[in-house]
């Protein structure tokens, strides 16, 4: 093993504490610290790692090799990347999949003018599912792909919703529908709408005085997040919320049905049961994180998703450890 790479975290969220956890778990990787837009006086890293105001990153970009990304789609990313990639390189979870060509457009220009590499949307969806959905539409060209998120916890849609007007905390589940899943390994989900493939259940905490009202209806009203499902919105306590609500559970599927002649029909189908979402989409970061310093290193520059990442570049071994254990 050569030097480690020097990864900064860029946000200190539960995205920027699974990715902190996960750089202490690979001897290739070393924190170098998390940058913050809060008091760095206020943040207490889990690993004891330095915490810096954002303001300073410019004074730090020589010590970094990757700087993740760990702030918000709706709001943050996308002035936070392309800002960053001035400095250093960049790893992203970004993932408002409709808004995802413009934001690599935004990169790639940030990162070409700067000479540096953005890796963007990686984790496990965008991430590895959408790898998982080239893999299998490579494989089985005749055949249709359907993809299921749940039970668990969408960060993203909870995150929409603590940002209306009114809402105090927030905690959103997204729920594959089971008819919908048998439907799609007989091949026959492409007849079914967004509706019917999943639920969508909000447990919302209103602030004091807040119009319940208003803020159901702005909930299921919402375009890209909650418009197109059967959403029910449910108001509890704080104390419940923290009772009952307090993991980040999620997981889901992808399953693609096929034919590869009239006789033979193929399915492939992609698993993820997961404890903790934060926790494993930051350990998707943390592996990126590698990936970027290695092809930055091979001089490679602009916005890349991991439809651009050869798999070995994502692991510390080196292609010959690889091609004796792995293949």
């Amino acid at each position: 093993m050569g030097m480690a790479y020097k990864i900064a975290i860029n946000g200190y969220g539960n995205l920027g504490r699974g990715t902190e956890l996960a750089i202490a778990q690979a001897e290739d990787l070393e924190l170098v610290g998390i940058f913050t837009r809060r008091d760095p006086a206020s943040v207490t890293s889990a690993t004891g790692a330095p915490v810096i105001s954002l303001d300073e990153l410019p004074q730090w970009a020589e010590r970094i090799d990757v700087l993740a990304n760990c702030g918000g789609s709706a709001t943050d990313l996308a002035e936070q990347t392309p800002a960053a990639l001035a400095y250093c390189n960049t790893v992203d979870t970004f993932d408002t999949h409709p808004k995802i060509p413009e934001y690599f457009a935004s990169v790639d220009e940030a990162a070409r003018q700067a000479g540096h590499l953005g890796l963007i949307s990686v984790g496990w969806d965008p991430g590895l599912f959408s790898i998982a959905r080239v893999y299998a539409e490579a494989v089985l060209p005749q055949g249709e792909s359907t993809t299921f998120w749940g039970r668990g916890v969408s960060q993203g849609h909870s995150d929409a919703i603590r940002r209306i007007e009114g809402v105090a905390d927030a905690k959103q589940y997204t729920i594959p529908i089971e008819s919908a899943m048998e439907a799609a390994r007989r091949g026959e989900a492409g007849a079914l709408t967004t509706r019917e493939k999943h639920l969508r259940e909000c447990w919302v905490v209103l602030e004091e005085g807040a119009d319940a009202d208003a803020v159901r209806e702005a909930i299921v009203t919402m375009p890209d997040y909650f418009a197109d499902y059967d959403t029910t919105v449910n108001f509890i306590s704080a104390e419940e919320l923290a009772a009952n609500h307090a993991g980040m559970p999620h997981g889901g599927f992808v399953i693609r049905s096929g034919r590869t002649s009239v006789e033979n029909a193929q399915t492939i189908e992609y698993a993820l049961t997961l404890d903790s979402n934060p926790e494993f989409t930051g350990s998707m970061v943390a592996a990126s994180a590698r990936a970027v310093a290695r092809m930055a290193e091979a001089g490679e520059v602009g916005a890349r998703t991991l439809f651009d990442v050869a798999p070995g570049l994502l692991l510390p071994q080196s292609g010959e450890e690889l091609r004796a254990h792995m293949l």
